[in-house]
Formats: structure tokens, C-alpha cells, sequence
């Protein structure tokens, strides 16, 4: 300890001396001879490191060390992720972005920020969007979301310039549904075993009359909103979806295909709209 106190004293003391040589030409040669301040600390670096060797890079390293341990940055394609599994993170480097809750601001929120993200780092490259949800309500029908979470998602789908390819793997009710049908035509996949269903949104609306009959007209007004968007997806009349989503309709995959909500079935990773690089480094 007192070695350690020492060494560090030594570093101090030769940091500040050597800023008085800061600005002498046969010393050294900074990385960045433009910025003054960088060029000090480069300066009082080296010799520092000129002068304690060995001793000076086990105190960085010592520095480095936090409770419970050292913290080492990992990187893969030169990406730096954190402890693993990581798999946001290394997800969205393959530009994935997976849905896998009910829509609620929270899910939004991050799902919009994955998509603009996406959008400025290539506007060319396909995104790929995962969806296992049951839409702005529990499997059990509680309402938990606002069909504005889906409108504001499928809105930024059609507004960044790559093309969203969406797959269906497990769930995708109501909302969900209709971001399905929002994927680039000819992208829209389903995994085999997937459920999809269309429905209406609910009300659970309380209160006072008035109050009452104001939500029942926003609720109609998303209704209609809801069924415009997934008519335009399955190219379908207006009326025939709004008569669909009037009361429960469960769709296999294949009668999601025979109804224009999806393209197609896959049945195996050959058949992936996008493969990750990281499926590669599996094989």
C-alpha cells in the first residue's frame, strides 16, 4: 500500500513538472499537435511513462479495477458489448429489432429509437422486425397499451427509407397484427407454429357520461384507423376488415397468407429474410 502511495505521488509530482515542458519542441511529439491541452498531457504521459515503466502501467491497471472485480469492455465486429448475454445489443448490430412484449409507451419508446437509429446508420439495408406480442392488451385481454403505441410504430415503419421486413413468431394479436401486415410486401413472413389474431380495440372507459362518450368516439376513430391500416396491408376492402375485426378472428399462418397479412411461411433459417453474421459464426 505504501509502494502504491508512493508510485502515485510520483505520477502527481511528474505530471505537474512536466507541464512546464509542455511546450518544448525536442521532447516529444504529440498525437495532436493542433489542440495546447492535448499536447500537455501527452507530453506529461510519456514521461511518466519514461520514468516508472513497468510501474506505471500496473497502477492503470489498478485504477481500472472496480468493486467486484475488473470490468473488461468486450467487442465483436467492433462493437462494444457488455457482460453477456448481451443480445440487444448484438441484435441491433444485425439490425434486428424484436418485439416481444405488449405495447406499452416503454416497448414504444425504444422500438422508434431502434428504427430511427437503424435508419441513419444505412438507409439501404433491410430491418428486420421480430414480433411475439399480444398487441396494447395481456394474453388475458387486460388492456395495458394504447393503440397510439402501434399507430406511432407502424407511422416510423413507413418513415425511414430502409425497408422493414417483419417475421411472426409465437403471438402477434391486434395491434401486433396490423404492424405485421405493415412490412415491406413480399417480406411479411411467420414462423409455422405462429398465432395471429384480429380484433377491435377496447374501451374500458369511466367516468362521467360525457366523458364517457368522448373516449367512445376516439375509441371508434381508432377502430377505423386500425382497420384502414390492415385493409392497406392485406389489400383488402375497407368494410371486409372492419367486419373481420368485429369480433375475434384467429388466423394460422397459412390462412395469414391466403388473407394478404403475410407473404409467406418460413420453415427454416435457409428461408430467413435477413441471416445475422453471428448465425455464421455458430455454423
Amino acid at each position: 500500500m505504501v509502494q502504491f502511495k508512493t508510485a502515485a505521488v510520483g505520477v502527481l509530482v511528474a505530471l505537474f513538472a512536466s507541464l512546464g515542458e509542455a511546450f518544448s519542441p525536442s521532447y516529444a511529439k504529440p498525437t495532436n499537435p493542433s489542440n495546447p491541452a492535448a499536447r500537455k498531457v501527452e507530453l506529461a504521459r510519456a514521461k511518466v511513462e519514461n520514468i516508472f515503466g513497468n510501474e506505471y502501467t500496473s497502477m492503470v491497471d489498478s485504477m481500472k479495477m472496480v468493486s467486484g472485480g475488473a470490468q473488461a469492455e468486450e467487442y465483436y465486429e467492433g462493437v462494444r458489448i457488455g457482460p453477456p448475454p448481451d443480445l440487444p445489443s448484438l441484435l441491433l448490430h444485425n439490425r434486428i429489432v424484436y418485439i416481444g412484449m405488449p405495447l406499452v409507451p416503454a416497448v414504444t419508446e425504444l422500438i422508434i429509437a431502434e428504427l430511427l437509429y437503424l435508419n441513419y446508420e444505412s438507409t439501404s439495408d433491410p430491418i428486420t422486425m421480430y414480433i411475439n406480442s399480444s398487441g396494447t392488451t395481456t394474453a388475458q385481454g387486460q388492456q395495458v397499451g394504447f393503440e397510439t403505441e402501434a399507430f406511432a410504430i407502424a407511422d416510423v415503419m413507413k418513415y425511414v427509407r430502409p425497408p422493414v421486413h417483419t417475421v411472426a413468431i409465437g403471438q402477434a394479436f391486434g395491434a401486433a397484427a396490423m404492424l405485421l401486415s405493415q412490412g415491406k410486401r413480399g417480406k411479411r413472413s411467420s414462423l409455422p407454429n405462429a398465432t395471429i389474431m384480429l380484433n377491435q380495440p377496447k374501451s374500458q372507459s369511466q367516468g362521467q357520461a360525457s366523458d364517457i362518450a368522448i373516449k367512445a368516439r376516439e375509441v371508434v376513430n381508432n377502430r377505423k384507423t386500425m382497420c384502414q391500416l390492415i385493409a392497406s396491408g392485406c389489400q383488402k376492402p375497407l368494410d371486409v376488415v372492419t367486419k373481420d375485426c368485429q369480433r375475434v378472428k384467429y388466423l394460422q399462418p397459412h390462412e395469414a397468407v391466403e388473407y394478404g397479412l403475410i407473404d409467406r411461411v418460413l420453415q427454416s433459417d435457409s428461408s430467413l429474410p435477413v441471416k445475422p453474421s453471428f448465425i455464421e459464426q455458430l455454423n
